[in-house]
């Protein structure tokens, strides 16, 4: 316990500069005074000591800080991207030596003299070993390093709550499930069961004549190790990746944003961490993906919602848009609807009026106009903004001129997400005209007693009296006359030709109403 509050204390002592700081710049003297104003280079130097102090705090922090790059709804512009920078540099004695485990479940099995280290992330290791007569990929968590994560994420369970205190009202709905968020996220990647299993579910979706998933071997691996194939590849944005194979830039880029909508939308389980060390190419020009610790799975609704947020970015429909933010719980079902339209109507017009458009310009400015309301993003859906700017990134430093906006259109033509809207409609308005059937079968029946009330004189309308002028005239053929087309176009199903005697009533009174005005 005491090693708990000691760890606690050196967090606290860690980040109480940067709290200070944040205190100040809302009020020069902490309790009262006005704002100060803090320039992009200040935020940017502090963004860079924030950074830093989490790779020296170790491997929880180093992944909080990743998943705080993706989410614009609790850090600044300028944080998420100086944070979407930090990588896995982590002492390789951090947690103990992965070694020990492989010698503890697989010296019997492996000749651990054939062992060469490959890489090293901050929750585990990859090693090449020999194997029947081949070369496997052995992926080992670090020994201690389950014990080390679940402390520091109590650590940041205590944390959160002071930082809720003194943070600005609109962060309180971002900050409310924050440490679930992270907890959710971090201990998923320690999971190497789970890792296997999204591996297998991933390669069966994919197209393996353009895309390589290495295999699992699953009687070797275990919760501690995961045995996969080993597939030697390029680093996607090496100088010469693409030199030997008969691939453009602009190819491998699109192949590699298609690959990943493909997952996301149409799958349903995706690859969430696409950096250039997870991205290589094979010899012979395929896609390889490595690391699959951090990966999803979306549910039907998730995926439907999904599609609405692309189909309405792509159409520039403002309404889809919302009610898509609302479905996935970015926004509050609470909220202004009204007001929220209104900010989501600029955001569109400001991206419009822009040279270039690109997706991490897209989630910067929704995210900015959206921070005077309630909302956050859930795991799933920071994940996939992950996705979307570190994929960008790959595929821009590809392909500079890269328009990931136009490649989503074409998907979305591609696999009908956009056609499907007709379709949609007509299905509309099929189900609207079904459910109207026992009421337009009536209503010619209700139009013949209505019109013989009229013809006897019994038809009687009350009406409060009001003073008479040519305005309220005008308005009332001009009601009249929609009236009559209405009923024109019901009694179209009625054998008598009434509908005649309705359309030509509309037009008179149409007539008037313009004469009238």
């Amino acid at each position: 316990m005491m090693g708990f509050y000691r760890r606690y204390l050196a967090v606290v002592v860690t980040f109480l500069p940067f709290a200070w700081a944040f205190l100040r710049d809302a009020r020069r003297f902490v309790l009262f005074g006005p704002s100060r104003s803090v320039s992009e280079a200040e935020h940017r130097r502090r963004a860079t000591k924030l950074r830093d102090a989490m790779l020296e705090l170790g491997p929880a922090f180093v992944k909080v800080g990743q998943v705080l790059s993706t989410r614009p709804d609790v850090v600044p512009p300028t944080y998420v991207e100086v944070l979407s920078t930090l990588q896995d540099e982590v002492p390789e004695d951090a947690g103990g030596d992965p070694l020990t485990v492989l010698e503890d479940e697989l010296a019997d099995g492996l000749d651990l003299e054939t062992l060469e280290p490959v890489a090293g992330g901050s929750l585990a290791f990859v090693y090449t070993v020999e194997h029947d007569g081949e070369r496997i990929a052995l992926k080992v968590r670090r020994p201690g390093i389950q014990a080390i994560i679940e402390r520091d994420l109590a650590v940041i369970r205590r944390i959160v709550p002071l930082i809720a205190i003194i943070a600005p009202e609109r962060y309180e709905y971002s900050l409310k499930n924050v440490a679930s968020d992270f907890e959710t996220i971090i201990l998923e990647e320690l999971d190497f069961d789970r890792e296997a299993t999204m591996m297998r579910e991933i390669r069966s979706n994919v197209d393996e004549s353009q895309v390589v998933v290495p295999a699992v071997y699953d009687e070797l691996s275990s919760e501690r190790v995961l045995a996969m194939e080993f597939v030697p590849g390029r680093k996607i944005t090496d100088e010469n990746a693409l030199a030997a194979v008969e691939r453009t830039p602009t190819e491998m880029a699109t192949l590699l944003a298609k690959t990943y909508l493909q997952m996301g939308l149409v799958d349903g389980v995706f690859h969430a961490d696409p950096h250039p060390g997870n991205l290589a190419v094979a010899d012979d020009g395929r896609l390889i993906i490595y690391d699959f610790g951090m990966s999803r799975r979306l549910t039907e609704a998730e995926q439907d919602d999904l599609v609405d947020i692309y189909r309405a970015l792509v159409m520039r429909d403002v309404d889809r848009l919302l009610d898509a933010l609302i479905d996935l719980e970015v926004l509050e079902r609470s909220v202004d609807r009204s007001e929220v339209r209104r900010v989501l109507e600029l955001v569109i017009e400001n991206l419009e009026g822009r040279s270039e458009i690109t997706w991490r310009a897209i989630i910067t400015e929704l995210m900015q106009m959206l921070h005077d309301f309630p909302f956050r993003i859930p795991p799933n859906v920071m994940l996939l903004v992950r996705v979307g700017t570190v994929g960008e990134g790959v595929c821009r430093q590809l392909d500079p001129e890269f328009d990931f906006i136009t490649v989503t259109r074409e998907f979305l033509v591609e696999h009908g997400f956009i056609e499907s809207e007709l379709r949609e409609l007509a299905s509309e308005i099929r189900r609207d005209f079904q459910s109207s059937i026992p009421a337009l079968a009536r209503a010619p029946t209700r139009f013949d007693r209505v019109a013989t009330q009229i013809e006897r004189g019994e038809l009687v309308v009350k009406t409060e009296p009001v003073e008479d002028d040519g305005a309220t005239r005008a308005i009332g053929y001009a009601i009249l006359s929609g009236a009559l087309f209405v009923a024109a176009s019901i009694l179209v199903f009625y054998d008598q030709p009434y509908e005649l005697l309705a359309l030509a009533g509309g037009v008179l009174c149409a007539l008037v109403y313009v004469r009238s005005r």
